[in-house]
């Protein structure tokens, strides 16, 4: 075995990670203005896109558990940003649905994404090409081998 192998410098995880860390930090003063966690932002992303999904769907959108997902509804359901509802046809589904003041966030946050973009340091086609490479790293690693 070489030795550079299990150096922490070399191992794609530990990028991955730190890189992480810097983006949710990053977002941070601009999502508190929104009193928003950054989790909480990733939520608002797909409901202002779906307006309603079921927790299920939620959670497989954002690659977390009802366990991780319910108690983050259930605090942004009490900050008034979204509404949880038993759904008519089957009682064990729980829809999530923005209210008026989660869908009014969506303009206030409107200004997010270009403003951070231009903090990572690339082009807008290496921004495109990265995260159609992560996409796809995603995919290979949720389909195993």
């Amino acid at each position: 075995m070489n030795d550079q192998t299990l150096k922490l410098e070399n191992q794609l995880c530990f990028a991955v990670y730190a890189c992480s860390k810097e983006i949710t930090s990053m977002y941070r003063p601009l999502l508190t203005k929104l009193d928003l966690t950054f989790p909480q932002y990733l939520v608002m992303l797909v409901l202002w896109e779906h307006k309603e999904m079921s927790v299920k769907e939620l959670g497989a959108q954002l690659f977390l558990d009802s366990g991780t997902l319910t108690p983050m509804l259930k605090r942004m359901e009490t900050g008034g940003l979204v509404t949880r509802l038993r759904s008519e046809m089957d009682e064990r589904i729980v829809m999530i649905r923005l209210t008026e003041k989660g869908y009014s966030l969506k303009g206030e946050a409107a200004c997010i994404p270009e403003e951070v973009a231009p903090r990572f340091g690339i082009s807008t086609e290496e921004y495109i090409k990265l995260l159609k490479q992560l996409h796809h790293i995603t995919q290979t690693l949720q389909k195993g081998d």
